[in-house]
């Protein structure tokens, strides 16, 4: 894909755009920031296992629909950030809740948010970021950490979300169905 003249938008079509996988997830960039100044969207297929761990960013809002599967999400600031995210509460009551085709999740800047998938099949979201913070380039950099297919290197994984503006508040975690 390459860079839009003001006079053109942009159609990706079905299967477009551009692809990286590794056996911990599968992201394809629809647009970037490179075509847009607002948002930066992709395709995540989620593998059976993965726990992205809870996060906040504290510049950038987020977006998931979910096309396909199930997924545990959560989208509020608890009461405690300690333990395992799937059972924080917010002080209004909210608990993380189970996710299935056409939910949509609204994040905005500061909200600690997580997704797992505990079901045994993938699931694919359509993520947007906004405004797009280069998004594109941690996915790149995360699969190439996660590339191997083993358990992830948490002082690599530090590093990388610090330089893109992502607060880790519980691990990213591989194969996360065992942990209850």
């Amino acid at each position: 894909m390459t860079r839009l003249r003001q006079s053109e938008g942009l159609i990706v079509p079905p299967g477009g755009g551009t692809t990286i996988r590794t056996a911990a997830q599968q992201v394809t960039f629809k647009v970037t920031g490179e075509h847009s100044r607002v948002a930066s969207s992709f395709e995540v297929v989620v593998p059976p296992g993965f726990d992205v761990g809870a996060h906040r960013h504290a510049h950038s809002e987020e977006l998931f629909y979910v096309l396909d599967g199930e997924l545990d999400v959560l989208a509020f600031e608890p009461r405690v950030l300690t333990g395992d995210w799937r059972h924080w509460e917010s002080p209004s009551g909210l608990k993380a809740v189970r996710a299935t085709p056409g939910t949509v999740i609204v994040v905005p800047s500061g909200c600690p948010h997580a997704f797992a998938n505990r079901s045994d099949g993938p699931a694919t979201v359509f993520f947007q970021a906004s405004p797009p913070s280069d998004h594109e380039r941690y996915f790149e950099e995360l699969l190439g950490i996660l590339k191997d297919g083993g358990p992830p290197d948490p002082e690599a994984i530090a590093e990388l979300r610090l330089r893109y503006d992502i607060e880790q508040l519980t691990p990213l975690r591989h194969d996360a169905r065992a942990v209850l």
